[in-house]
């Protein structure tokens, strides 16, 4: 059978993404580049004068608005047409060129942030006063007012900024010894035959059947981060050195406190959720026990946590199908929502089918002023179906704030970000788990396929801030991160959250040593808090909670018009108190409930 992909001509024009709703042609797009870099030039004549009248400050942020969507569309226009086919040479060149022009953009606007933050509150009020228009900016403009006590003088500001490229060192040199240089030692497969480990395989190696093909995948990957261990523990312990001493320069009492205040994210929300997940940590343990028993095997080790308990041949699931089944699953959500996802499918906002050098994976992405796109590289199987459920709620997300918001509040930091789209899966999964027609076995693939979200996104993401807690706070107490301690810390960690029910393999400590996440500090949190949220929106859609889906537009509508703790306070959710996670779990443990009674039916 021949599996040659199709070339990018090849694909109907039906599954491929409107592009010509951003430029009728790249003529187009050329047009606006040239208009763009006039008003660039133009917007930077304002240096030195910003905070001289509030009818100077007025045009200049309208302007910059205005530039700033046209930016956005010249970007996405390049790259986008760059991911339809990575091999086509015109598209590398217009990408590189948009990459360009908002480099150059930026260093035009530099002056913007250290004029605005000689504002004071009573010169802002002031201005609001004698310009009662600008009060469309007050909430960015207050930022800027918040964060001043973090921004330290002219001088120190440059040697900060000139430090940066030099702090990205440890990041930079992890991503090249971990992307470019590190190679994995090819296993045996039942055949003989050699099959490569890497790191786009090591999943799928670990979901394999065949428990031998798991173990030796396994010891494959840990041997050569143990073969770099000290060389990892310095270059990771670098990066944290460095987070403190910015959070000293910017008069942080912590790294953490520096990460979280700008998304106004209080220090509590990062401890409830270790605290909550670690109160419910038998739930987990009970899952280990279930997993050993549903795969028959005298032993758990850690390789065997990715391997479904219930095999199965994949269904094929066609696109048009999957269209069906993820409206269904989301008829909760209203028939305002329902009509929006329905004009997605037919104004083909979705690029469907892989084909040749197509850009791999699934995003949801746009520009302000047209409608969002969703890049998909669809296969006929669940999987793919949960995919278009999770990027078409990313996609409802902007359409629902760029219509209700203007361009300064129409983004949404990555705190919210998978809100929408986690919801959406879950009211999915809620549909597909009530559906009469499902045998025993497929109602248990189902379930198995939910706690393992379950699994691997609160659990396992919270297990990972823990760790990191643990470690940037060694730093700043100045004890040594040396790899054999932080191996310690992090088979402790294992050891916590799995239980006796699993063999903790001494290789596991080394985990610590191959996310790239923990480069980028404290961002891991978000993915448990996020999903978290999300439970607990959808289970108040789908219990008819008074308001829910008005309170859950209203939230989709409302981009980043307040911080992200108040955003979700629309839907009655307070991310400060452990209920939300508290809610999440409880989900879980019926998940459990369901999957033990169903397996114990003759």
């Amino acid at each position: 059978m021949n599996q040659t992909l199709p070339k990018r001509n090849e694909i109907s024009p039906e599954y491929k993404w409107a592009i010509e709703d951003l430029y009728a042609n790249d003529e187009e797009w050329a047009k606006e580049t040239e208009a763009l870099k006039q008003e660039t030039v133009s917007l930077a004549s304002y240096q030195g004068t910003l905070l001289s009248s509030p009818t100077v400050l007025l045009p200049y942020l309208r302007k910059k608005d205005a530039a700033s969507k046209k930016l956005e569309r010249v970007y996405v226009y390049a790259n986008q047409r760059y991911h339809e086919d990575t091999g086509n040479a015109a598209y590398q060149a217009l990408s590189n060129q948009a990459a360009g022009i908002q480099v150059d953009f930026y260093r035009h606007l530099a002056f913007e942030e250290p004029e605005l933050l000689n504002l004071t509150e009573e010169m802002l009020q002031d201005f609001f006063r004698q310009e009662p228009e600008l009060s469309v900016y007050s909430i960015y403009l207050k930022e800027i007012i918040r964060q001043k006590s973090h921004i330290r003088s002219q001088e120190i500001e440059a040697l900060l900024a000139d430090a940066n490229d030099m702090a990205d060192g440890p990041s930079n040199i992890f991503s090249m010894f971990n992307n470019a240089d590190l190679k994995f030692p090819p296993i045996q497969g039942e055949n003989g035959e050699e099959i490569p480990v890497t790191h786009g395989r090591y999943v799928t190696l670990l979901e394999n059947q065949n428990r031998e093909i798991r173990r030796k995948a396994f010891h494959s990957l840990y041997s050569m981060y143990e073969a770099y261990q000290n060389t990892l523990a310095a270059t990771y312990s670098t990066n944290l050195k460095k987070q403190y001493f910015f959070a000293k320069a910017r008069n942080y009492g912590s790294s953490l406190e520096m990460a979280l205040d700008g998304g106004e994210i209080p220090l509590s929300v990062y401890h409830n959720l270790i605290d909550t997940v670690h109160k419910r940590l038998p739930l987990l343990h009970r899952y280990v026990r279930l997993r050993k028993k549903m795969l028959h095997l005298p032993e758990l080790h850690m390789y065997d946590l990715y391997t479904p308990m219930i095999p199965r041949d994949e269904k094929k699931i066609p696109f048009e199908e999957a269209k069906k089944i993820v409206e269904a699953g989301l008829t909760p959500l209203g028939e305002d929502y329902l009509s929006r996802l329905r004009e997605g499918y037919a104004n083909r906002w979705i690029d469907v089918y892989e084909n040749e050098n197509k850009r791999s994976g699934a995003y949801s992405w746009g520009a302000y002023g047209t409608h969002p796109y969703v890049l998909l590289n669809y296969q006929d199987n669940l999987n793919n179906v949960f995919t278009l459920a999770h990027e078409m709620g990313h996609a409802l997300h902007s359409y629902y704030s760029d219509a209700a918001q203007p361009y300064v509040y129409a983004g949404y930091r990555i705190f919210v970000a998978e809100v929408a789209s986690t919801c959406n899966e879950s009211l999915l999964m809620d549909y597909l788990l009530h559906d009469k027609e499902n045998t025993k076995e497929e109602q248990l693939y189902l379930l198995n396929y939910f706690m393992e979200q379950f699994r691997g996104t609160l659990y396992r993401q919270t297990m990972f801030a823990e760790f990191e807690l643990i470690t940037h706070e060694m730093v700043q107490k100045n004890e040594p991160l040396t790899a054999q301690k932080l191996n310690e810390i992090y088979y402790d960690l294992n050891r916590t959250y799995f239980g006796d029910g699993i063999i903790i393999d001494p290789e596991i400590s080394l985990e610590w040593a191959r996310i790239p996440h923990f480069y980028t500090p404290f961002y891991v949190y978000q993915y448990a808090t996020g999903y978290s949220a999300a439970i607990a929106i959808s289970q108040k859609i789908l219990k008819k909670e008074p308001d829910a889906v008005k309170n859950y537009i209203q939230f989709l509508s409302s981009g980043s018009s307040k911080n992200c703790i108040d955003l979700l306070k629309i839907c009655n959710v307070d991310m400060t108190d452990p209920e939300p996670v508290e809610s999440a779990l409880d989900l879980f443990e019926s998940l459990l409930d369901q999957f033990e009674a169903l397996t114990e039916q003759e």
